[in-house]
């Protein structure tokens, strides 16, 4: 938590003005002045210094940037993988489907990959059934980003997160 304006004890402190010029050590009092008569707040943006380093900004934005940042470092998604091929038992699949599930709670895609052996290739239509049951299984909780779709011997879904 950064200290601003008034909540500012320490005297003098290093001050770099809203144009990003240093301007060097003052009096804490002065530096509030010169904030005031630009419209904006001086805030504490290195209180560990000595003497601590604040700056004249807008202290609203840099919150709101500040969260902003933190959000979108906090939340990025990534592509999982679940593989498995036609002749999987269906414990074995809802297994899998599990873990799916708990990637897609941490905010992660997932990408379903089924595998054709041999003469399964032929019988393509009953992976895309196991996938259509798996997009039923799963409900309202995912979005289907990709459907599911033929690249040589494998069959590729994406799934994201639904938005609650």
């Amino acid at each position: 938590m950064h200290r601003c304006n008034d909540q500012i004890r320490l005297s003098p402190i290093r001050l770099i003005d809203h144009e990003n010029n240093q301007i060097g050590v003052i009096s804490t009092d002065e530096a509030l002045a010169r904030a005031r008569e630009v419209g904006l707040d001086l805030v504490e943006v290195a209180p560990n210094e000595r003497p601590p380093v604040c700056r004249i900004m807008d202290y609203g934005k840099f919150k709101y940037s500040q969260k902003k940042k933190q959000k979108q470092k906090h939340h990025e998604q990534k592509l999982k993988e679940v593989r498995f091929h036609l002749k999987i038992s269906d414990h074995d699949r809802d297994i899998k489907v599990n873990q799916a599930v708990s990637f897609l709670d941490k905010g992660d895609k997932v990408q379903f990959t089924m595998i054709f052996r041999g003469r399964e290739r032929f019988h393509q239509e009953l992976g895309k059934e196991i996938f259509d049951a798996i997009i039923d299984q799963l409900g309202n909780r995912v979005k289907v980003e990709r459907p599911p779709r033929n690249e040589g011997r494998r069959m590729l879904m994406i799934l994201a997160p639904a938005k609650h």
